[in-house]
């Protein structure tokens, strides 16, 4: 696989991709599969961690280049963070999934934005204990397809990708792709699709809009500005918005070692404020949170153009997806993407439902030994971000009923 050069600008480091490849598939598996391959990482971890003492310990940021970060990276850049009273290092920039998860493991990042999906996969499959203190976002992912697809039933017999098995992207698009009477699959070498088939295939997003523009692929589903970008660059267009599928649904949230939970609550407390103040700002400065990410910013967080996230963060043009029929629920008030920072139990209970009943490869074992219900009251810690939330106004300024209560809407 070629590496894709995300960073053309002098100075920036070289991105090869950021998703999962078959490379980094691999290694979540053997994370995944191995106490072994862990327990190194985990002893190192451990190590960092007994160098510092108590609170004295400084935000270490791991991201990958998608706007699933955005309120990590907001949070930096206004130095929220250090109006905490906390020390930060330089966010850190990562090439996939995969290396995130593993330098999270090991210490070297302390606080990351993950795939919900995959953190069943690190606390459960891993056993590395961490918790989701807060939801980074709602929607902010599609289905963009190939200009001569017009309908879910078009892309029989063809091939979508998907950035991860473990992402709320595969679940969604199965979900469509069933709805449609279509069946997905991953190919082996040497089989070949039926009529009524799908061909699922792992790519890092950085490498969508190039493999859609090729042929290679017949659509993607992906967090953003990589739906915005095909659009923009005229090779795709969007089939489905993930919120119009699963109303307000969570893809990234933040994630955070449970020993920091434990041994540093205050610290804690702390890094959850500033991330529920950021997500407060980006409501309020859409177009500004699309120059802060840019390339042409100062922070440099991203590779992408202000024109590209300004399509994502603004929504403007919304609207005239409604009028051309894209929108299946127009009863539901969404924007690309959204920001509230609280995760709903009932989400995650629906969600490990959910995963129960998408094809996933690898060794998926440990999911038929999670309750729904136990993994809400374990995989989540909510206690920082209820009070980050009432430091920050209270609900009703993220539109958080006071009950903390929601029921899913999924409506394909």
């Amino acid at each position: 696989m070629r590496k894709n050069r995300l960073f053309p600008t002098p100075g920036q480091p070289e991105v090869e991709g950021c998703g999962f490849n078959r490379r980094d598939f691999l290694r979540m598996a053997a994370l995944a599969g191995s106490a072994s391959l862990v327990s190194p990482l985990l002893s190192a971890a451990e190590q960092r961690a007994g160098t510092l003492k108590g609170d004295d310990i400084p935000v270490q940021i791991g991201y990958l280049p998608i706007t699933d970060a955005t309120p990590l990276l907001v949070a930096d850049q206004l130095q929220l963070f250090r109006e905490q009273g906390l020390r930060t290092e330089k966010p850190r920039m990562f090439r996939s999934w995969a290396q995130l998860v593993e330098a999270f493991v090991a210490g070297q990042v302390n606080v990351i934005h993950l795939l919900t999906p995959a953190t069943l996969w690190v606390r459960y499959g891993a056993k590395f204990p961490a918790k989701i203190v807060a939801w980074n976002h709602m929607g902010g992912s599609a289905l963009t397809v190939a200009n001569n697809i017009n309908s879910v039933g078009d892309l029989a017999g063809k091939t979508v990708a998907i950035p991860f098995w473990y992402s709320i992207h595969n679940i969604l698009l199965q979900k469509v792709l069933s709805e449609a009477g279509l069946k997905p699959v991953s190919l082996r070498p040497g089989q070949t699709l039926a009529d009524n088939e799908v061909n699922l295939v792992v790519q890092p997003p950085a490498e969508m809009v190039s493999a859609l523009a090729g042929g290679g692929i017949a659509g993607f589903i992906v967090a953003e500005p990589f739906n915005a970008a095909a659009e923009l660059k005229g090779v795709g267009k969007v089939l489905r918005f993930s919120g119009d599928i699963w109303k307000d649904h969570a893809c990234c949230v933040t994630f955070m070692a449970e020993r920091d939970l434990q041994d540093r609550p205050e610290w804690a407390q702390r890094v959850t404020n500033a991330i529920v103040d950021a997500q407060k700002w980006s409501l309020q400065f859409s177009d500004e949170t699309a120059a802060l990410l840019a390339a042409s910013g100062t922070g440099r967080y991203t590779p992408h153009s202000v024109e590209t996230l300004d399509k994502v963060f603004s929504a403007r043009d919304y609207a005239q997806y409604q009028s051309a029929g894209i929108i299946h629920n127009p009863d539901w008030p969404q924007k690309r993407i959204d920001f509230q920072p609280y995760p709903y139990s009932s989400y995650t209970e629906e969600l490990v439902r959910s995963l129960t009943r998408t094809h996933l490869e690898g060794n998926n074992g440990f999911l038929g030994e999670l309750s729904p219900e136990f993994v809400a009251r374990d995989l989540v810690d909510d206690r920082f971000v209820r009070r980050a939330i009432e430091n920050a106004g209270g609900p009703q300024v993220f539109g958080i009923d006071p009950s903390f209560e929601r029921r899913e809407s999924i409506i394909v």
